[in-house]
């Protein structure tokens, strides 16, 4: 496979994954409406198509443009966006897809392609666009992508959990960094053991390409970092990066209803363990990026940034209110 065309591919994922191909001698087209800066627009290697993708005759325009060797499907938000891509990319060399791990409807550890049931989709929640809906739409988008690969086309998906690594507009990690960057003293919610699988955005961008080189059609393959820390681990590996220490004051529901704070309000808290096998897409060949070095790039990517992350979690008034009640404990 020579030509890649990258439907996104500006902004976060999409953006490293165009990084990774370039790296890797491919043509590389992206397919975007051009709502977002163009990190390629000076680069000639990158060629460009504007369209929207949820409009079949923009895609289908794509398709007749391009002619691409392996398509990779960064911005499929709704099954009918899958089912219209894989109709027509149909005789491409590859189709992949993005998912994710919260299109899995089971709690169980770890969470295995083929095993783990997938939540279902209704007609409403297939075009919904909130976010309770979101595993049930990326669900159905795997399931289209299941039916297209028994129709001949070599089609397959990827499930990564909670993505971070730069660029990363969400700010989820961003937050962290930020309040172990400025305070001397940081509340991590519970008792610090909540494991909430991540993976390093350079890895997803290697492993789609992978995939689409190595995966067999109708298969799911989950991507994950293959060392998994605890809530507490990734602060002090953040404290590390940032070379300065991180006084940890545990906060359990009691303690943080001082600051009117629940668990679930801190960014990469999750409540039961979220924690995907990684070993089906390792046997392709792929590796991730050892831990302590994607941090360091995110840490790095962070402080040349803007991005404080301050949306995303409690104001550190309201938990100036709780470590005021623990020292008094």
């Amino acid at each position: 496979m020579d030509n890649a065309l990258v439907i996104g591919g500006t902004r976060f994922i999409g953006r490293h994954l165009v990084d990774d191909l370039l790296a890797h001698e491919y043509d590389v087209t992206v397919f975007n409406r051009g709502n977002h800066a163009n990190p390629f627009e000076d680069d000639n290697r990158v060629d460009r198509v504007e369209g929207d993708r949820t409009n079949d005759t923009a895609l289908e325009a794509a398709a007749t443009t391009v002619d691409p060797d392996a398509v990779f499907d960064c911005v499929a938000y709704h099954p009918k966006d899958v089912r219209a891509a894989t109709r027509l990319f149909d005789d491409c060399e590859a189709y992949v897809y993005i998912s994710s791990g919260a299109a899995y409807a089971r709690e169980e550890i770890p969470k295995r392609e083929g095993e783990t049931p997938l939540h279902s989709c209704t007609a409403d929640q297939a075009t919904d666009d909130s976010f309770e809906s979101y595993g049930n739409r990326k669900a159905e988008g795997d399931r289209a992508v299941f039916a297209a690969a028994d129709n001949g086309v070599r089609a397959m998906t990827v499930r990564p959990p909670i993505v971070y690594g730069p660029h990363d507009y969400t700010e989820r990690l961003d937050w962290w960094i930020d309040r172990i960057n400025r305070f001397d003293r940081t509340v991590v919610p519970g008792d610090g053991t909540n494991l909430r699988h991540r993976v390093y955005v350079e890895d997803v961008a290697s492993a789609l390409r992978i995939v689409a080189e190595r995966g067999a059609a109708g298969e799911a393959y989950n991507v994950g970092d293959r060392r998994l820390v605890t809530l507490e681990e990734m602060v002090e590996l953040i404290a590390d990066c940032l070379d300065t220490g991180v006084d940890i004051v545990h906060a359990g529901t009691r303690e943080l209803a001082a600051g009117d704070i629940e668990l679930d309000d801190y960014p990469l808290y999750r409540t039961y363990p979220h924690v995907l096998s990684t070993a089906k897409l390792a046997a392709l060949g792929w590796e991730s990026t050892p831990l302590e070095d994607a941090m360091a790039r995110s840490v790095d990517d962070h402080l040349e940034s803007d991005r404080d992350g301050d949306e995303n979690g409690p104001d550190r008034e309201a938990e100036e209110r709780v470590l005021s009640i623990l020292d008094t404990l």
